[in-house]
């Protein structure tokens, strides 16, 4: 079992605090195992195993308890009043009202709680309510190049030595734990992927947002999926419907996004005025939680590359904890703005800077910006890598590891 420090140490950094842990993230992202991760931790750091009650809702053996009040007295019956417990539950969303349960053990009891969840809007404004204060949480993605390099380097007996030839595979293979524990074939591993890809459609969107027209899901997916790294709205993907003789409703759209983006297959980014310090309500981008969805379900397509790279990009972004936004300066784009505190960054992302005209497109609109925090232009050029006035350039694999920002 590989160590994620990274999201080992934030969840330990609330640890004995008065807060629920809830941890969210795409089915297979590596919750339970980061929720192992954190009992390894505390059996060898002092906690008696007596202390700790572990419960995983996609084993059967707790399947009887996924009714709130069941669930509370099972937990319960463990434990001895004044003595301290640190309870971790994986996939907490299979427990109707699970929230009214967590609610009255931090109540009752002198209890330590860590949760997972495989839905984005757990933390809905009625949870939120029973739960106000009372929780932080701590989103996990899929692996990051670095994670992955990680991964190959101990389970994999034959690897390249150049970072570059290794983000090439990772390009191509996406960031699930599980396809990097073993010498899958391509072909395998996108079968692996497609069966966590129709697991998530099915349980996640089409049973829990009680979806009936399951076709029409499955063609917003695709329009999604095409349109990575483009702006879009509602409107966009009803006109198109339209033009392929096929009716649907802007609301019904707007709803199977809202779907998609609960069970994590997606994210949604708003744009961001500049000049206007305002958030825009139109016309956002939409990324893949893990880019191997899009070759699982579609196939790999180099048309897309660019939208890949971008997406690819925001998830290390959001692994870093910044808040993300796409960029309007008058009648440009630029693809991120990322803040968190009082850090501030710029990033255009291109395959290649081929010709002048694309540099200038690149370079040009972070040149405009009269600030003086952080400009990148991202790429995959091998030997073009300098800077012009204080923009930097660099290599994906580059960007992706680097630890200054």
């Amino acid at each position: 079992m590989i160590a994620r420090d990274q999201y080992l140490h934030k969840i330990l950094s609330f640890k004995d605090q008065p807060l629920i842990k809830i941890i969210t993230g795409i089915r297979r992202c590596g919750k339970s195992t980061v929720l192992s991760l954190l009992k390894k931790y505390l059996l060898s750091n002092g906690v008696s195993a007596k202390q700790i009650i572990a419960i995983n809702f996609e084993s059967f053996a707790f399947s009887e308890f996924t009714d709130a009040q069941k669930l509370y007295l099972f937990i319960s019956k463990q434990i001895i009043p004044q003595n301290k417990y640190y309870l971790l539950i994986d996939e907490v969303q299979e427990v109707t009202n699970w929230e009214k349960c967590i609610n009255s053990l931090i109540v009752d009891f002198d209890i330590d709680i860590y949760i997972t969840g495989s839905n984005s809007h757990l933390l809905s404004s009625e949870l939120a309510t029973h739960l106000a204060g009372r929780y932080v949480e701590i989103p996990i993605y899929t692996l990051s190049f670095s994670e992955y390099l990680s991964f190959n380097a101990h389970y994999k007996t034959v690897i390249s030595e150049d970072t570059r030839k290794q983000f090439i595979n990772y390009l191509r293979q996406g960031g699930f734990p599980i396809v990097h524990t073993s010498s899958y074939s391509e072909e395998s591993m996108y079968k692996i992927i497609f069966d966590i890809y129709s697991s998530i459609i099915l349980r996640d969107t089409i049973q829990r947002y009680k979806i009936r027209d399951v076709e029409l899901l499955e063609r917003v997916v695709k329009y999604v999926f095409s349109n990575i790294g483009n702006t879009f709205s509602g409107k966009n993907v009803a006109d198109y419907f339209k033009s392929q003789f096929r009716k649907i409703d802007i609301n019904t759209v707007y709803n199977y996004l809202y779907a998609l983006e609960g069970a994590f297959i997606i994210h949604r980014v708003s744009r961001y005025d500049i000049k206007g310090k305002e958030l825009l309500k139109t016309q956002e981008k939409f990324y893949l939680s893990d880019i191997s969805l899009l070759y699982a379900t579609m196939g790999y397509k180099d048309t897309l590359i660019s939208g890949v790279l971008e997406n690819m990009v925001f998830l290390e972004l959001k692994r870093r904890g910044y808040n993300v936004f796409v960029g309007k300066l008058d009648s440009k784009e630029i693809d991120f703005i990322a803040e968190k505190t009082d850090l501030k960054i710029y990033i255009q992302v291109a395959y290649k800077l081929e010709n002048p005209e694309t540099i200038e497109r690149e370079f040009s609109v972070l040149l405009s910006i009269n600030d003086q925090y952080p400009k990148y232009v991202v790429t995959m050029d091998d030997f073009w890598n300098e800077s012009i006035q204080g923009i930097h350039h660099c290599h994906i694999a580059d960007f992706l590891l680097d630890n200054s920002y």
